[in-house]
């Protein structure tokens, strides 16, 4: 637990429009689809609300065709916009990344805490 709070107050968090887009609107579909009640919708935006606090937002200015998911490519988008050093992830569509135009590091959670 020591190395998750030491990445949390030695790291900077950004996000961009279109990922504070769907932070908003994946938890109401959620809830709409029934995979989530009223109460885990809450807690859901509470801890999404959480999170963002520290957050930095970019406005990226190129936009990228590299992900396999065109839609997670406005996380690469992001991430070369505020010259991220990692991207810390589960979805496998962005782990699979081999080549990339900038410098980043696409990593797992786990693999990000053993390498601060």
């Amino acid at each position: 637990m020591e190395a998750v709070k030491k990445a949390f107050t030695t790291t900077d968090i950004y996000v961009s429009i279109p990922i504070l887009n769907e932070y908003r609107e994946v938890p109401l579909a959620l809830e709409a689809e029934r995979k989530i009640n009223h109460q885990q919708l809450k807690a859901l935006i509470s801890g999404i609300a959480a999170f963002l606090a520290n957050t930095k937002i970019v406005n990226p200015e190129k936009s990228l065709q590299i992900c396999r998911d065109e839609k997670d490519n406005m996380l690469l988008e992001c991430c070369l916009a505020s010259k991220a050093d990692f991207l810390i992830t589960g979805d496998k569509d962005l782990l699979d990344i081999r080549n990339l135009p900038f410098n980043l590091k696409i990593v797992t959670p786990q693999r990000f805490i053993k390498e601060i």
